[in-house]
């Protein structure tokens, strides 16, 4: 079974979130059950450097931009990975997808478009000859034009395209379509038109023979209004090609055992070094070194989806009436940025704020961390949590999408039974939010419950193994005729999945 894995992002060879992870993980466990998986993704100067056994394959000139395509691997797991090479697209000093003023790059509909294109190409065996694929696996709207340049093709493999947030939908001007050399036919609401623009991820959920999101709740959510961006009508048109699967994370790499980022190990049976790690943060961050005091983290984008105008609201009066702490590393919008290092100097010793985002700092928030605050209104899946539980941090989420599929709220029932596994909340407003931070302080001032909560959360197996079977199901199904290998499929749920994952198309679950 060959497999071509197209992202936008790939870690560690760029990363601006859990894209990159997912598209990093997915493949070396896919990998493991007997896939020849290979990954495709724009040859960005972080990337070029990173990759491991970089070598030239061939031109691949398109639209009179100079590119290339090189052949890599990843340099953690070796999996095979093209990288296309054009710097006039791709060599630029800001972000993956904005300039340094967080402005999206004007030209990000053609820098895309390439991708889509060359991936094409390798999947159809136009660029690598002795290298075909029998099923496309294309993530997010950055590869959305890759189902339909393939439809148009001869011989097309086989599409899967895995919406990661339906939020951001890759729509650029009407315009930009005779510019990517696309016909004036798809520009109409059977085609890739979004209000008067045109929409690569909208041409993802069209085009593809089947798709999916990365949650079994998110599946269900975006066939409403609510949830649906605009676009319900056409997902409920394709409800029978839906599916919901669970993201996993790489166990390996967030492991408080052998973490290397980490000033102290620790796991759900020797908890002192997470008592360590909170004490080395404390001290980076000019908090109070108090180990009794809860530290609640943030670890996330400052963003309106993340619900950071409400968290502003509420840490003021946690931080008047709690003696708590509250760290955060993340970055966003400007005022929300701006809000958060504000109130942190007006709160010096109990609050402290890190813009921007660093890996292995990331890390030790997690391995610090008593309680994260991870609120929503909406999440695709919601990677963080599942990192700070192998951790032994709390969560405090929102009840949506992949969160609720994720965190076991520790109502009395689940504490009784011991599944609690974090703190979840409806009501999408600051005294709900604080009413369910409150919960989670007064557990954390019980210290045999809270220790039971912590070895309940460090349980959970958010590994790959389940999903990627499930994936493994998909690509099968889309290519009865490719070579087969056997993967056994979980008869029942793992930890932190619901039996949702396990029906095929959302309409029959």
């Amino acid at each position: 079974m060959r497999v071509l894995f197209a992202s936008s992002e790939i870690y560690p060879l760029a990363k601006t979130g859990g894209l990159a992870d997912v598209s990093a993980a997915l493949p070396i466990a896919l990998a493991g059950l007997g896939v020849d998986v290979r990954l495709v993704m724009p040859g960005y100067p972080e990337a070029l450097d990173s990759a491991a056994d970089v070598k030239v394959v061939a031109p691949c000139n398109d639209g009179g931009a100079a590119a290339r395509v090189l052949s890599a691997r990843l340099p953690d797991s070796g999996i095979p990975v093209w990288l296309v090479d054009c710097p006039a697209l791709f060599k630029r000093s800001g972000g993956l997808y904005q300039n340094a003023e967080g402005e999206d790059w004007h030209d990000n509909h053609r820098r895309f478009a390439l991708l889509s294109r060359v991936a094409a190409k390798i999947a159809a065996g136009e660029i690598v000859g002795d290298w075909r694929a029998d099923v496309v696996h294309a993530n997010d709207w950055h590869t959305g034009l890759l189902p339909l340049l393939l439809k148009r093709g001869d011989a097309a493999p086989a599409t899967l395209f895995t919406i990661h947030n339906l939020a951001f939908q890759g729509l650029f001007p009407a315009n930009a379509l005779g510019e990517l050399r696309l016909p004036e036919e798809l520009l109409g609401p059977d085609g890739i038109e979004f209000y008067g623009r045109i929409s690569f991820l909208k041409a993802g959920v069209r085009y593809s023979d089947r798709f999916n999101t990365v949650s079994p709740t998110y599946a269900r959510e975006i066939l409403t209004p609510e949830f649906g961006c605009g676009l319900d009508g056409l997902l409920n048109d394709r409800a029978g090609d839906l599916s919901g699967i669970l993201n996993g994370i790489d166990c390996a790499v967030w492991n408080p055992l052998s973490d290397p980022y980490l000033p102290a190990r620790f796991d759900a049976h020797a908890m002192g070094g997470k008592h360590k790690c909170k004490a080395e943060l404390q001290r980076a961050l000019a908090l109070d070194v108090e180990p009794e005091t809860p530290l609640v983290i943030w670890a996330s984008r400052l963003a309106h989806q993340k619900m950071a105008d409400t968290a502003l609201q509420t840490m003021p009066s946690m931080l008047s009436m709690h003696d708590v702490q509250f760290a955060l590393i993340g970055e966003g919008e400007p005022a929300f940025e701006r809000g958060f290092a504000e109130m942190a100097r007006a709160h010096p010793g109990r609050m402290a704020v890190r813009i921007g985002y660093e890996e292995a700092l990331a890390h030790r928030f997690y391995a610090a961390g008593d309680i994260l605050l991870h609120p929503s209104r909406f999440e695709p899946c919601g990677l963080t949590p599942q990192y700070a539980m192998r951790y032994g941090t709390v969560p405090v989420v929102t009840s949506v999408g992949g969160l609720t599929d994720t965190v076991r709220d520790a109502d009395e029932p689940a504490l009784r039974a011991g599944t609690a596994t974090g703190f979840s909340f409806k009501e999408q407003t600051a005294p709900a939010m604080l009413a369910c931070l409150e919960r989670a302080l007064a557990a954390y001032a019980q210290p045999v419950t809270w220790r039971r909560l912590q070895r309940q959360a460090m349980s959970q197996d958010f590994g790959w193994q389940a999903s990627a079977a499930r994936y493994l199901a998909l690509y099968r199904e889309l290519a009865p005729l490719a070579p087969q290998v056997e993967a056994e499929i979980p008869l029942q749920p793992g930890a932190g999945e619901t039996e949702e994952i396990a029906a095929s198309p959302i309409a029959a679950a």
